[in-house]
């Protein structure tokens, strides 16, 4: 059985990209077989795993979508990359906004993903989904092929504010679309836990959703080390494998497999 987890808030910088890297990586360190799929025109996935110049990349997410979307057969491993650490990538470059725009004339247009995921997901335990900093039809397709969505918030007082219309967005996406889709958690990124005001962040998070939605015991430390990893293309296992975010995410790691037990 595989599970797919969407990796998504509609505010960019919470760490979406590397929390996709670093969970994935950590999954495939326990022995399962896992693929990220990067959702976002940047690339900032498809870059952080070392494929530095995703818009020369000949197969990405765009021409996979495209070929669901007009019918044609797709090859078993098309586009996918090997990355060192044991994981497999389906990359994204700025073609996909462009494919975000044709989209909105497509018929069943939410769920052209979900084709593509009935087709691989056989061969995987786990696949990740990055997703762009906003809630268009990309998005979208992502929730409504995902099995759960997990949302890193920064500790700060906007973007938890923020959360409102993302899980808006997810119960709807629920109601309409796809009945099996849940909140995986909601995880803290950048804490800086020395101060008060991490701490009071974390109390209105838990006020606020905790009754509703699981928060992640583990919160993920404020890193200088954590930013320098998707400069070079390797997980934070192998940049600083004894430092406080590695720990930090095998422990995230646990709770997710804990999750699809």
């Amino acid at each position: 059985m595989c599970k797919i987890i969407a990796i998504a808030n509609q505010k960019g910088g919470v760490g979406k990209t590397t929390t996709t890297s670093n969970l994935g990586i950590g999954l495939a360190k326990q022995g399962k077989k896992v693929l990220v799929i990067d959702a976002d025109a940047q690339g900032s996935l498809t870059a952080s795993l070392g494929f530095t110049e995703p818009d020369k990349l000949e197969v990405t997410l765009a021409n996979v979508m495209e070929k669901v979307i007009n019918d044609e057969e797709i090859e078993p491993g098309y586009g996918i990359l090997k990355h060192d650490e044991g994981i497999d990538l389906l990359p994204a470059n700025i073609e996909l906004s462009g494919l975000e725009v044709s989209l909105v004339n497509v018929m069943s247009r939410e769920i052209m993903m979900r084709s593509y995921m009935d087709m691989v997901k056989d061969k995987y335990d786990y696949i990740l989904i990055d997703c762009m900093p906003s809630l268009g039809m990309i998005t979208i397709n992502a929730f409504a092929c995902a099995d759960s969505v997990l949302i890193p918030v920064q500790a700060a007082y906007l973007p938890v504010k923020g959360l409102e219309q993302l899980i808006k967005t997810i119960g709807k996406v629920k109601r309409q679309i796809n009945p099996k889709l849940e909140i995986e958690g909601i995880l803290m990124t950048m804490v800086d836990n020395r101060t008060n005001y991490a701490r009071d962040i974390t109390a209105l998070l838990i006020e606020t959703y905790g009754s509703k939605v699981r928060i992640f015991e583990n919160s993920i430390p404020m890193s200088v080390r954590a930013a320098e990893t998707s400069a070079e293309g390797i997980s934070i296992y192998q940049h600083d494998p004894k430092g406080r975010v590695a720990g930090a995410y095998q422990s995230l790691t646990e709770e997710v497999l804990g999750n699809g037990q």
